[in-house]
């Protein structure tokens, strides 16, 4: 779950500011993917698999799941921690800080992960978010971790196998992603966080040598496919090294939170490759999902059918 505050600016230390609005609604990389392909409205069958508390949290996360129109048999429930949630404190015009609580994401396990049951029942693309953000699964040992044999198995099952990364200051950050580099068909990631994954400086979102050169390291790493979202630019670099690059900014003015943006790239690229698109019509539509998701509160909740999107204007929504 994200409780998504927007606060007038940023603390000193000890001083007080004001929240200027709250809103509650299911958050991370797993749920904002599922949920902004199920705001695109094209009846893609959608599964969701992840592991929640026993708390509020977890019933709202449910509801979504059905209203989605998602198969939630795979979403296991706990009694040991709460559900996952973090608070978001948005500043308009900005960016967001986000304070989490891991609570049953550091339970998740490989046996939790029922890849095989999703694959005999139809699906053909299997999504992880975020790696470093799933406690035992991030674990590396022998160069190997949880995430990178869930992956395995998925593509072992026949599915296309896709991951995305989060933002974070963990120890063990590259680690984790070179273990499951071998497993991946595609990485998602942004800008900070292809510097932390290879040890490469980024000057920033438009810094495009040094961005594309994390992505070589990457893919040399064993992904088959490298995809970079900052707010400047979308990258794409194939499994042949082939470079596709679209500049799609979005006016600071039409931001109103950033919140679940880079998730909802991420779900237009998805979409794209579910249906066998190339890399520039899958960029041109994850652009155009970012942009609407821009608009809103929450990570998902302004995106439009898929009819809108692939009829909206490159520069704006």
């Amino acid at each position: 779950m994200d409780i998504v505050h927007t606060i007038e600016g940023w603390p000193a230390k000890s001083d007080l500011v004001r929240i200027l609005d709250e809103v509650e609604g299911t958050g991370g990389g797993a749920a904002n993917v599922m949920l902004s392909l199920a705001a695109f409205r094209t009846g893609l069958p959608l599964w969701a698999i992840g592991l929640v508390g026993m708390d509020r949290h977890a019933a709202t996360v449910r509801r979504a799941v059905e209203a989605a129109g998602a198969d939630g048999a795979q979403l296991a429930e706990t009694d040991r921690a709460p559900t996952a949630h973090t608070h978001v404190m948005n500043v308009t015009g900005d960016s967001r800080t986000f304070f989490y609580h891991p609570g049953t994401n550091d339970l998740l396990d490989e046996g939790d992960i029922a890849v095989e049951a999703v694959a005999e029942a139809g699906a053909r693309l299997f999504y992880l978010g975020y790696l470093n953000l799933l406690g035992r699964l991030d674990v590396v040992a022998g160069g190997s971790s949880g995430a990178a044999r869930v992956l395995a198995r998925a593509r072992a099952a026949g599915m296309v196998t896709v991951a995305d990364l989060v933002s974070t200051d963990r120890a063990g950050f590259a680690d984790a992603v070179e273990a499951a580099l071998p497993h991946l068909d595609v990485l998602f990631l942004n800008e900070g966080e292809a510097a932390r994954a290879t040890g490469l400086a980024v000057a920033g979102p438009d810094d495009l040598e040094a961005i594309t050169a994390a992505a070589g390291r990457l893919r040399e790493g064993g992904a088959g496919a490298v995809v970079v979202h900052t707010p400047a630019l979308g990258l794409w670099l194939d499994a042949r090294g082939a470079v596709v690059v679209r500049p799609d900014p979005v006016a600071a003015a039409d931001v109103v939170s950033p919140v679940g943006a880079g998730d909802a790239f991420a779900a237009g690229c998805i979409y794209g490759l579910h249906e066998g698109w190339g890399p520039e019509e899958c960029l041109r539509l994850g652009h155009r999902a970012a942009a609407w998701s821009l608009r809103g509160a929450t990570a998902t909740g302004a995106i439009p059918p898929l009819s809108v999107l692939l009829h909206s204007s490159p520069g704006t929504p």
